[in-house]
């Protein structure tokens, strides 16, 4: 695999800069995933939307890393020691598609840190805000939303009530059908350089107080965005905005399904009980991210 010869710029405490190379092989390690044929893949082509989920990642030596697997500091930090991390939802906003062969840089910082209360303590809610720009024109903000909880937290939490009704009447929604079991997740961690324990590890997993291994959030986005990429639709100059509303456990099968609504179109991924884990809306961009 062919990677950047230029090494991260230092993290600090406020911003975040990697420069890499959009090779292909990393794509196609992800069309595998997904079980579907490579898109082409040739210099300057286009990158898959959202697709780069899989480029321009931290890649942190293991001393960085916390007992949950995630960098104990950097951008986002833990509130405090042992803190719990959960992936909340976020907002991709596409002004031009990411070119294989071409480098590009991504910076990254903490734009909103917010505290609150809930059921289960005190909660910490942060937003990582990444600019990717390439040929020194912005290609993609992403915003990713990420909920940190106390130790021990998760134990007096519920596993997730998500809406289990069927889908509303309305115009035809399209459908697609991914199954996801332990060797989906361990490779998508892969994909991702996601270390975080509560994806592989089922040991570590039963001590927090989880049934099963968690089905990643960025997978669950991904899905919904494949569907629309599927389906033709354009996606520069709009903003995908999704959230996750409830934990999905181990082995199943994920059901995507996207509805037109007006100049826009609804997405929401049920999981192999029928509840909704996750919901998203591509609109048009009323303005600069």
């Amino acid at each position: 695999m062919r990677t950047s010869a230029n090494p991260p710029d230092p993290v600090s405490a406020d911003v975040a800069t990697r420069r890499e190379l959009i090779a292909p092989e990393p794509a196609e390690a992800l069309a595998g995933l997904l079980d579907i044929d490579p898109p082409p893949l040739h210099d300057h082509a286009p990158l898959p939307w959202l697709w780069h989920w899989i480029y321009l990642l931290e890649r942190r030596p293991q001393r960085d890393l916390g007992v949950d697997g995630h960098p104990a500091h950097g951008i986002p930090a833990p509130p405090g020691s042992g803190w719990l991390r959960m992936f909340a939802g976020g907002r991709v906003t596409a002004h031009r598609p990411l070119r294989v062969g071409l480098p590009a840089t991504r910076t990254t910082r903490v734009s909103r840190t917010v505290e609150k209360t809930g059921r289960s303590g005190p909660l910490t809610f942060v937003t990582v805000r990444s600019e990717i720009e390439q040929d020194g024109a912005l290609a993609i903000v992403d915003e990713q939303d990420i909920v940190y909880r106390p130790p021990g937290s998760a134990r007096s939490r519920p596993a997730g009530t998500g809406d289990a009704s069927p889908p509303p009447p309305g115009p035809p929604a399209v459908t697609l059908r991914f199954a996801v079991d332990p060797v989906v997740l361990f490779r998508f961690s892969a994909l991702t350089y996601n270390a975080h324990r509560i994806h592989y590890d089922r040991a570590y997993v039963l001590d927090e107080g989880y049934p099963d291994l968690l089905v990643h959030g960025p997978l669950q986005a991904l899905l919904m965005g494949e569907l629309i990429r599927r389906t033709g639709t354009a996606t520069d100059g709009k903003r995908f905005a999704y959230r996750l509303l409830a934990p999905t456990f181990g082995a199943q099968v994920l059901t995507v399904t996207l509805t037109p609504d007006g100049a826009a179109f609804a997405a929401e991924v049920r999981d192999g009980n029928g509840r909704i884990t996750a919901t998203g809306e591509l609109t048009p961009t009323a303005g600069p991210a």
